[in-house]
């Protein structure tokens, strides 16, 4: 191969790894202006978290249609189009004129990222073989999608202090469509030739329609209760919206999801860990940023900036991590990750009300990123070892979404649990509740309670790696005998 061809190569993943870092970034850089937009827009403090969510499942409902859009379309075209949606939303929610307003922006941002994602990853994983090099771009890929997540809630705090919230949006316009004016010139067209085109559209719906409703009906248990008839009847629903799904894939010709990627062992164990990732670390981030801000009273500015450490630790640790897989396999690198990642979560659970940067959120934050920087890498390895090039745009959805809807969720679930807590400790206060440093007692407890559930499904995460994921020798490999690709 000739040095201009290699050089192209790697001058495209930094333009794939330009967009993954705002589509990463927009799933966090809202937690830090949370309460700017809360003022700005009128938010009841229970809405509050569709403006994050609302990203989140749209994201994660269609990441699976934008990578099977991009298999038979064409990815680089399917990936310029993202693009330009995403550009077109982000404007749209600068300029939002309502809570309603942006939270419907929110979610055609979110479809955006959904069609630009995987159209990405997939084509990293057909311009580079899988091996050392492979690894070595995912290793850069994952690094900088553990960076975005972190980089959001910094510049989130910078922007929303130094401007506005609404420049948290507009920032992603030009560097969207800069990327995507420069697409054609880096990055190849490919697509899979000889497969009827069919999208399952029906699928798609029933799969973004199931987890929505299931995220509304757990918003809503703490005011009508698990038990009553609104919520059971929205989970009856949700699940029978899911099951649906599976139905449909199930027969379907050419499905959304192919359910053969499950026969791989370490495939069903990457995206089972994705989604624990997803669900630990997004409820992290959204209640951080809340007890920074509310119980220390720390400015947007310096929120974003206390986020710097975990940024510079997750960049460190994922440029080794990619070394240490390609040497041991990501097993035992996922498996560390996650171990580190419990510790740092555990950590947080003694948060206290005249709690200090340095006792009680440093350690966390260390072991945290180091955590994060040794499991975003071997996932994204592991949910890609295998897979044929005919299904590389699903499989990279399917991993993008297992950790999407897996934030949306743990995000639904744990402000549940923080409201009922912090409401359980009001009601025990009597007629002190109205004291300020009892609600900032109760609003602490609250967040200790749901650090404590995000330790627990990063410590399941370890063991879904352990048990799941095989090592290297052992790892099963796609069907054989599939369409190849076609490059232009």
């Amino acid at each position: 191969m000739s040095n201009s061809s290699d050089d192209r190569r790697w001058l495209a993943l930094v333009l794939l790894c330009a967009t993954q870092f705002i589509v990463v970034l927009d799933v966090s850089i809202v937690n830090v202006a949370l309460p700017s937009i809360q003022a700005s827009l009128d938010f009841d403090v229970r809405q509050l978290q569709w403006v994050a969510s609302a990203y989140a499942l749209t994201f994660g409902g269609f990441l699976l249609l934008g990578g099977r859009a991009a298999d038979l379309l064409g990815r680089r075209r399917v990936f310029m189009a993202g693009l330009v949606l995403f550009a077109g939303a982000s404007l749209a929610c600068g300029l939002a004129p309502s809570s309603g307003f942006l939270i419907g922006s929110r979610a055609v941002q979110g479809l955006g990222a959904a069609i630009i994602s995987p159209a990405a990853l997939s084509i990293l994983t057909t311009t580079f073989e899988e091996g050392a090099e492979r690894n070595k771009a995912l290793g850069i890929w994952g690094a900088i999608a553990g960076l975005g997540g972190a980089a959001g809630v910094l510049l989130g705090g910078i922007l929303t202090d130094a401007v506005s919230w609404e420049w948290i949006f507009f920032i992603n316009v030009p560097i969207a469509l800069g990327c995507a004016a420069l697409s054609p010139v880096l990055l190849k067209e490919s697509r899979i030739d000889g497969m009827t085109r069919n999208f399952d559209v029906a699928g798609a719906v029933s799969v973004t329609g199931g987890l929505s409703l299931f995220v509304y009906a757990l918003v809503g248990t703490d005011q009508h209760g698990w038990t009553s008839a609104r919520t059971l009847g929205l989970f009856a629903v949700a699940i029978g919206l899911l099951i649906a799904f599976v139905a449909i894939e199930s027969r379907a010709s050419q499905p959304l999801l192919p359910l053969r990627l499950f026969r791989s062992g370490t495939v069903t164990g990457a995206n089972v860990v994705g989604f624990l990732i997803g669900a630990s670390i997004f409820s992290m981030f959204f209640f951080l940023s809340l007890y920074m801000q509310e119980v220390l009273g720390y400015s947007p500015l310096r929120t974003g900036f206390a986020y710097l450490l975990v940024a510079v630790t997750i960049i460190i640790s994922a440029a080794a991590s990619q070394v240490l897989v390609t040497r041991f396999g990501p097993r035992s690198v996922l498996a560390t990750g996650m171990a580190l990642l419990t510790l740092g979560l555990l950590w947080f659970t003694q948060v206290s009300v005249g709690g200090s940067y340095l006792v009680d959120l440093v350690p966390g934050f260390v072991l945290t990123g180091v955590g994060l920087g040794f499991s975003f890498v071997p996932d994204t390895i592991a949910a890609l070892a295998g897979v044929r090039e005919r299904d590389a745009g699903v499989a990279s959805g399917l991993i993008n979404t297992s950790q999407q809807i897996g934030g949306a969720l743990g995000v639904a679930a744990l402000v549940t649990v923080a409201t009922t807590t912090t409401s359980d400790d009001l009601a025990n206060a009597g007629i002190h509740a109205q004291q300020p440093l009892v609600q900032l007692s109760a609003a602490t407890d609250g967040f200790q309670a749901a650090f404590l559930w995000c330790a627990v499904m990063a410590a399941i995460g370890i063991v879904a790696t352990l048990v799941l994921v095989r090592p290297p020798a052992a790892a099963e490999t796609a069907p054989v005998g599939e369409p190849a690709l076609s490059a232009e």
